[in-house]
C-alpha cells in the first residue's frame, strides 16, 4: 500500500464520524456530504505524515468548512420568508438503516436542529463540538477565533436555546399511532379528532422554498393547526416513514415526491410538525431505501 492509499484508507475510517458532525452542524445531508469531501482535499494538499492525531484534524477542519458554509448561507436565506426547515434523513418504518445510524444518533430529531437553525454560527459549532462530540474548549477555540472561556460562554448561551426544543417519546409504535390517528383526522376533515391529539401548544412549521407560489409559514395553538391540517391529505397519497428517527411521512402527488413530515410526540399528543415542501431540496433526497 502506497502513502497514497493509506492516507485515503485513513480517511475512510473518520468519514462516518465526519458527516455526523457535519449534518448536526448543517442540517443537510447534501451540504455535510460537501464539507466531508471538502476536508479530504484539504488532507489530500497537506502532508498527513505531520499531523499526529488524524481524526481531530479532520474534525477540526470540518467545522472549519461548515462554519464558512453556515456564515455564507444567510444571505441565500433573506430570500425566503417564514421558517427553515432542515433537510430531513428518512428510513423505512420498521427501522434506520445503518447508513444513517450515526446521523440521527444522539436524538438529533428536526425539533433539535430547527432550533440549531436559530443559532448564531458560532454558537452553533461551540455546541454541537463541545456537548455533542466532546471535544474541549480549548480546541474549538481557535476553530472561532475565540479565546477558550468565551467559547464556552458561546456553547452556555447555545444550551439554554437548546432545551427549549422538545424530545419525543421512545416509544416508536405509541408515536406512529398518534401520527396515524393525526393523519386519518386530517384527511377526513374531523376538527374534534384533529384536536385530541395536537398538544394546546402545537407548532406546525411548513417550508416551501423562496420561489414557492405558497408561502412558507409557521403556525402555532392546536385550533389554528387543526384548521390548516383539515384537508391536507386530500390531494396526496402519504406513506408512513421514520424522519430522522421519529413517525413522520412522505407525501406525493401524482407520483412526484411532494413534501416530507416529521412529528415530535410525548405523552400521547403532537408538540411540533416540521413539514419540508421546498421543490429543489426535496429533489436532493435520497428516499430510494422506502421502495
Amino acid at each position: 500500500m502506497n502513502e497514497n492509499d493509506f492516507v485515503a484508507e485513513q480517511f475512510e475510517a473518520h468519514r462516518t464520524h465526519l458527516r455526523a458532525v457535519a449534518y448536526r452542524m448543517l442540517g443537510s445531508v447534501t451540504e455535510a456530504d460537501d464539507a466531508v469531501q471538502e476536508s479530504w482535499l484539504r488532507l489530500s494538499r497537506s502532508d498527513a505524515s505531520e499531523v499526529e492525531n488524524l481524526g481531530g484534524w479532520l474534525t477540526t477542519v470540518t467545522a472549519r468548512v461548515c462554519l464558512d458554509m453556515l456564515r455564507s448561507r444567510k444571505a441565500r436565506r433573506e430570500e425566503q420568508l417564514g421558517p427553515h426547515v432542515p433537510e430531513p434523513i428518512v428510513d423505512p418504518i420498521d427501522g434506520t438503516v445503518p447508513e444513517h445510524e450515526a446521523l440521527v444518533a444522539d436524538s438529533v430529531g428536526l425539533a433539535l436542529l430547527v432550533v440549531l437553525e436559530t443559532l448564531d454560527p458560532a454558537e452553533r459549532l461551540a455546541f454541537v463540538l463541545h456537548d455533542i462530540f466532546g471535544v474541549p474548549f480549548a480546541e474549538i477555540a481557535p476553530i472561532v477565533d475565540r479565546s477558550p472561556e468565551a467559547t464556552r460562554q458561546l456553547a452556555s448561551r447555545a444550551r439554554r436555546r437548546v432545551r427549549g426544543a422538545p424530545e419525543p417519546d421512545a416509544d416508536i409504535a405509541a408515536q406512529e399511532e398518534v401520527v396515524d390517528a393525526f393523519l386519518a383526522a386530517a384527511r377526513e376533515g374531523d376538527f374534534e379528532a384533529l384536536l385530541r391529539v395536537l398538544d394546546p401548544g402545537v407548532v406546525l412549521r411548513a417550508d416551501t422554498g423562496a420561489l414557492a407560489a405558497v408561502a412558507s409559514r409557521e403556525v402555532r395553538g392546536a385550533d389554528a393547526v387543526a384548521r390548516q391540517a383539515r384537508g391536507f391529505t386530500g390531494m396526496l397519497d402519504v406513506w408512513p416513514a421514520l424522519v430522522n428517527g421519529a413517525a413522520g411521512f412522505v407525501a406525493t402527488r401524482d407520483g412526484e415526491l411532494f413534501s416530507v413530515g416529521g412529528f415530535t410526540v410525548r405523552g400521547g399528543k403532537i408538540l411540533e410538525i416540521n413539514i419540508l415542501a421546498d421543490p429543489e431540496r426535496l429533489s436532493r433526497l435520497d428516499l430510494t431505501i422506502l421502495n
